[in-house]
């Protein structure tokens, strides 16, 4: 399944549009989740979703793989978990997600996301699509 020509998001009148996805993140674990939306960011190399979702979910934050980052706002500790990330009928198992502090928003990154995909980009018409 694609997914064609989604229209970038302003979630406040002074934003610029971007293209965030609708996203459900489950814990393969406890079967809960929450539904988010992520930035389509092809300079993230992995998906990241704030720390405070981690327990939201039925994770213990500090259990997961712990490492060292570089983020836009310098170094910072990652916490790694296995989720399944959903959107508008796909599904992808089995995903690495780094669990961040200081983080605010879901980040779609390059190696655990978007490369299961071809993104194509129109910031003239404001829109993106998602094709296997």
């Amino acid at each position: 399944m694609d997914l064609r020509n989604i229209p970038f998001i302003k979630f406040f009148p002074t934003d610029i549009p971007r293209p965030w996805l609708p996203v459900t993140i489950k814990n393969p674990h406890t079967n809960k989740s929450i539904n988010l939306y992520g930035l389509v960011d092809t300079g993230a190399d992995e998906c990241a979703i704030p720390a405070q979702y981690a327990s939201m979910i039925g994770h213990n934050l500090q259990a997961g793989i712990s490492k060292i980052i570089n983020t836009g706002n310098g170094q910072t500790n990652a916490y790694s978990h296995t989720m399944c990330i959903e959107t508008k009928g796909l599904v992808i198992n089995n995903v690495l997600i780094d669990f961040l502090p200081n983080l605010n928003v879901v980040l779609l990154g390059t190696k655990s996301f978007l490369s299961n995909f071809v993104l194509v980009v129109d910031y003239k018409k404001q829109i993106f699509s998602l094709e296997k």
